[in-house]
């Protein structure tokens, strides 16, 4: 039996409805755009009327939205958030399949190390996300660069890509390790997905409270922003570092908690 590809075909259905939404997405936000800017109103000055807190959850910050680049990285809050909750619970899901669906059994028949199921599930699932990364990455360029009236998006939006990638895959290793720990596995991934729904919130609140700035290190969702990748900001090296650290340690967990564990069957 090939673990991987039995992944990829379990999962097959699911990774296509995730990449009709992100399209669906980026194609509904650029619409809003060009209807907004048609009007002739500054989104500027509009979006600078509204309560801070607003701005916030809309992720403005110092992103120029009179451009279709910097609409964009408005959008790419949404982007990350749609795309985290899909690595999220494929982290979980591949891992704790089996004991869900009482499968178990059928699995370990087979003379096939507990290392090695590990090792293809994660490969699946690291295509997947690779495949989410590059549907998203096209349909951006297509879409942005469509709004774009000869503004050059292409770097920007290459450099908020690989933001992308990262943030899934740490978001991803989450879902994995908790599903690998927990004896409970249903509720891997909704422990998983409130792992995701408080970073996300204190990500927020941060930019509400300039008190609250030194817990950025404590939420990915304030690693890649596009309001500090864009322009020119690029990538800082101290998230980067810091995203490869969790991934290392949270992939080894792992293999380490699933080798160990007692398997319900």
């Amino acid at each position: 039996m090939n673990v991987f590809l039995n992944e990829m075909r379990a999962h097959r259905k699911s990774l296509i409805l995730w990449n009709i939404g992100i399209v669906f997405l980026i194609a509904s936000g650029m619409s809003k755009y060009a209807g907004m800017s048609s009007t002739g109103q500054s989104m500027n000055d509009l979006m600078a009327e509204m309560p801070q807190s607003l701005q916030a959850i809309m992720g403005t910050g110092a992103l120029d939205l009179s451009t279709a680049g910097g609409y964009y990285g408005v959008l790419f809050l949404y982007l990350v958030l749609m795309a985290t909750i899909h690595a999220t619970m494929l982290g979980a899901h591949i891992i704790s399949k089996e004991e869900r669906d009482k499968t178990v059994e059928f699995l370990f028949a087979k003379p096939i190390l507990r290392s090695r199921i590990i090792t293809a599930k994660l490969m699946a699932a690291l295509v997947n996300i690779v495949i989410i990364t590059a549907v998203s990455w096209a349909s951006s360029i297509l879409i942005v660069g469509n709004y774009s009236k000869g503004e050059s998006v292409s770097s920007d939006i290459a450099i908020t890509m690989v933001g992308l990638f990262i943030v899934q895959l740490l978001f991803l290793v989450i879902g994995t390790a908790i599903a690998a720990v927990s004896k409970k596995p249903k509720r891997a991934a909704s422990l998983s997905s409130g792992i995701l729904l408080i970073t996300f919130i204190l990500s927020i609140a941060i930019d509400l409270n300039d008190k609250l700035t030194n817990l950025k290190y404590l939420t990915p969702f304030k690693y890649y922003e596009a309001k500090h990748v864009m322009y020119g900001g690029g990538l800082d090296g101290i998230f980067i570092l810091l995203s490869l650290v969790m991934v290392t340690i949270l992939t080894i967990g792992t293999y380490v908690w699933y080798r160990k564990r007692d398997l319900n069957v």
